[in-house]
């Protein structure tokens, strides 16, 4: 590691210490030129995929545009932020396990949808009405059909 002071590339750790959460490693460096001591902090590197558009764009991956997408999409609903942000972290753990460097735009799409099921059956509607294009009645209907609650079979007396 260079020294900030003095630019030698010679130095030596002093001590090394992880965080609480154990994904910051701490090191306490001594530059063996003008003895100075510095820090330095080491973390994962985790690249999510590029995201490739339906016109065959690429465009890094951006949490905040998936955010709010799932907000809009949940607009006046009664889903907390906790439950949006653990639906992020969702997609996004299964964005780094793909171990793809690019994803289609439309596979992040239908990861979004069966989140957004989970969620809030208005807000799925309201995003796949738009994700899906729906071009006529029927399609939003089958929609609509495909999350309502089964009807019960009434028993004979």
């Amino acid at each position: 590691m260079k020294c900030p002071f003095c630019g030698a590339a010679e130095t030596t750790v002093a001590d090394t210490r992880i965080n609480d959460d154990g994904d910051i490693v701490r090191r306490r460096r001594r530059c063996l030129t003008c003895d100075k001591r510095f820090s330095t902090y080491e973390r994962a590197e985790i690249r999510l995929p590029q995201v490739v558009k339906k016109n065959g764009s690429r465009v890094d991956y951006d949490r905040e545009k998936l955010s709010a997408s799932l907000w809009l999409s949940l607009r006046k609903r009664p889903v907390t932020v906790e439950a949006v942000d653990a639906a992020i972290i969702r997609i996004e753990e299964k964005l780094l396990t793909l171990g793809e460097r690019e994803v289609p735009s439309e596979k992040i799409g239908e990861m979004v949808m069966r989140e957004l099921k989970k969620l809030d059956k208005v807000a799925y509607i309201r995003f796949a009405s738009v994700y899906r294009n729906f071009e006529d009645v029927d399609e939003f209907s089958d929609i609509i059909r495909e999350v309502s609650p089964r009807p019960v079979a009434r028993r004979g007396r």
